[in-house]
């Protein structure tokens, strides 16, 4: 790493930081997201030297201009302080925001089973097959977009994936009626092995792509834009599980979480399923 005088975020800075988060294993998704976070305090700094000051300037001003949630704040400035701990700079490390856990889904996220049944449908409508089978095996297998080059015609055949996601495998079960269409796909389109969803090259279809795609049928399913967004059909399947199942242990180890309070995320009810329980419980 070049040597220099201040705190300055450079092009060779970003180069080296690159270069060590590739080393340290991190994924090409939260690698770009760490960069992308860091050039916005780079931008904000516009050539002047990073200080402690500034730091919590460019804090102030990220929830002053009211552009972006909390959350999303404090993913800035969690890639700011883990380049600053890089670097050696942890005197300009700052806080994030505390923010209390939402209750509730909200409405207008809240995707239902008749909703990913009509993306479904939509899909087969414009002849995409494809995308309609990597939406049915998204929701079907609660799994990750970026989890899809696990699907094999070996575990098809066999009924039982190994996914291997942020350094950790995991085993899922290929539903039976999913398998059915699934070795129809696969028969159809002379997949005798290797990565089921592929591009003509033979590589895993990019996950940026298929969202892409899925966006677009938004309006002729009928489906409100809010609704598709990466894991909403993983959010599906929790919430389905769980409804059924009532093991939150036990769909911790098939999402493939660690913790328990992250699984609690995927099954958070709207305010009106809510509402509803409330109601039958008859207290009043």
């Amino acid at each position: 790493m070049e040597k220099q005088t201040g705190n300055f975020i450079t092009e060779q800075i970003l180069k080296d930081y690159t270069d060590y988060l590739i080393r340290e294993e991190k994924s090409r998704a939260t690698i770009s997201k760490y960069i992308c976070d860091i050039k916005k305090l780079a931008g904000y700094a516009g050539g002047r030297e990073i200080t402690k000051e500034l730091v919590i300037s460019y804090k102030e001003d990220l929830i002053a201009g009211k552009k972006y949630k909390l959350s999303s704040i404090n993913s800035f400035l969690v890639a700011a302080n883990r380049l600053f701990e890089y670097l050696g700079w942890y005197g300009l490390r700052v806080k994030t925001y505390r923010i209390q856990k939402e209750t509730f889904m909200p409405e207008n996220k809240d995707l239902s089973k008749a909703e990913y049944k009509k993306l479904v449908q939509a899909a087969l409508r414009k002849c995409k097959k494809r995308l309609a089978m990597v939406i049915r095996t998204l929701c079907a297998m609660g799994i990750r977009a970026s989890e899809l080059s696990g699907i094999t015609a070996e575990s098809v055949k066999t009924g039982t994936a190994e996914i291997l996601c942020k350094g950790k495998q995991r085993k899922v079960i290929v539903p039976k009626k999913l398998q059915k269409l699934l070795l129809k796909y696969i028969s159809e389109n002379k997949i005798e092995n290797g990565i089921v969803f592929r591009t003509s090259g033979g590589r895993a279809v990019d996950r940026s792509n298929i969202w892409r795609e899925i966006k677009l049928l938004g309006k002729d399913a009928g489906v409100q834009d809010k609704k598709i967004f990466p894991h909403n059909f993983r959010h599906l399947f929790a919430k389905t599980f769980y409804q059924k199942n009532k093991d939150i242990a036990k769909l911790a180890d098939v999402l493939g979480h660690n913790s328990i309070e992250t699984t609690r995320i995927y099954i958070k009810t709207t305010c009106k399923e809510y509402q509803k329980q409330i109601d039958m419980m008859g207290l009043v």
